[in-house]
């Protein structure tokens, strides 16, 4: 098999869509809306590659086709691609390969390896926050093309997944950044409650998450990982003391914007009701309280005219409240 980065040139080329989906292709993805045979499904795309690796009946599923395509960079994206390359081959590195791309595609850790590994590849534990360490670093250059980074990544796959600390000085940083958060956790500074009844995870973060200075949420990302690793509910809200009031975020599980197989559906909410009567609460003109959808997991923040998380005056327990009744609305769910 041979891997091009698609491009509008291969719109009407038979092709295998690994990861992303384009058409006029079989589909090898996760993405919703994709048409990936049934027998070979799974929550990563990387595991269904490693599935399809296995099928007694791959010619008949690939359809003789030996082009194999993704329309982005990312580390499912890398290790599917690998995967789909390497074939029986890549079954020996079926737990460091799923491990890794768990990291990069839902901020999961199942293994330390894999997040790490995940990191030299993407650079960060966020999903949506996509550029390569290694590919900087190969090339002595920012490189800010998709096509040119898996060029460089993929011939180094194997080494990052069996020699991970080689590249320690790409993923020390961002590392100790999430170890850090899963201290926070562990040590009872920061904390997660459980709300079964209505499915929500309430994470409330301490302000010095991520180092003496303090975690700043205007400044930095969520520590995805550190949530996912903790959180078990369908909607998380995440409170952050800021300037005398509370940072507040609502997400979704940060598996939920894919097609999974083990993993539980997460329905989207309609909060445009909550966002509503939360905004005439809220005493802080500096702030509104919005839908945000920009991220894969976002579902809304209270935040500036920039975008940037700013302090509600509204009280955790006000917040908190509020959320409830929304999610134990019958109407609360849609499509």
């Amino acid at each position: 098999m041979r891997f091009e980065y698609y491009h509008d040139g291969l719109a009407d080329t038979p092709k295998l869509s690994v990861d992303g989906t384009v058409s006029n292709a079989i589909h090898f993805s996760h993405w919703k809306g994709n048409q990936t045979p049934a027998s070979v499904k799974a929550d990563t795309s990387t595991e269904i590659a490693l599935n399809l690796a296995t099928a007694p009946n791959r010619e008949e599923l690939t359809g003789g086709i030996d082009l194999v395509t993704n329309n982005h960079f990312d580390t499912d994206g890398v290790l599917s691609v690998w995967a789909m390359l390497n074939g029986e081959r890549a079954l020996e590195l079926r737990d460091q390969l799923i491990a890794a791309a768990e990291a990069g595609d839902f901020s999961e850790m199942s293994t330390q390896e894999g997040v790490r590994a995940s990191i030299v590849i993407q650079g960060s534990d966020s999903p949506t926050d996509v550029g390569s360490p290694l590919a900087q670093q190969l090339a002595g250059e920012p490189v800010n093309d998709d096509a040119r980074c898996y060029e460089l990544v993929l011939p180094q796959v194997e080494r990052v997944l069996t020699r991970t600390n080689d590249y320690a000085s790409l993923w020390v940083d961002p590392w100790n950044r999430i170890a850090s958060a899963l201290e926070s956790f562990a040590r009872g500074r920061s904390r997660v409650e459980e709300d079964h009844e209505t499915k929500l995870s309430l994470v409330t973060l301490a302000p010095d998450i991520f180092s003496s200075v303090g975690f700043k949420p205007t400044r930095h990302c969520a520590p995805f990982t550190a949530i996912s690793h903790h959180a078990r509910g369908e909607v998380f809200l995440i409170a952050t003391p800021l300037d005398g009031g509370w940072a507040y975020r609502i997400d979704y599980p940060y598996y939920s914007w894919a097609e999974t197989i083990v993993r539980p559906k997460i329905k989207r909410r309609d909060f445009s009701s909550l966002i509503a009567r939360l905004n005439e609460a809220e005493q802080n003109p500096a702030g509104q309280w919005k839908i945000d959808t920009s991220e894969l997991a976002s579902a809304a923040k209270f935040s500036d005219a920039n975008g940037k998380l700013a302090a509600s005056s509204l009280s955790l327990d006000a917040v908190t409240s509020e959320l409830r009744h929304s999610l134990v609305k019958p109407t609360a769910a849609v499509a």
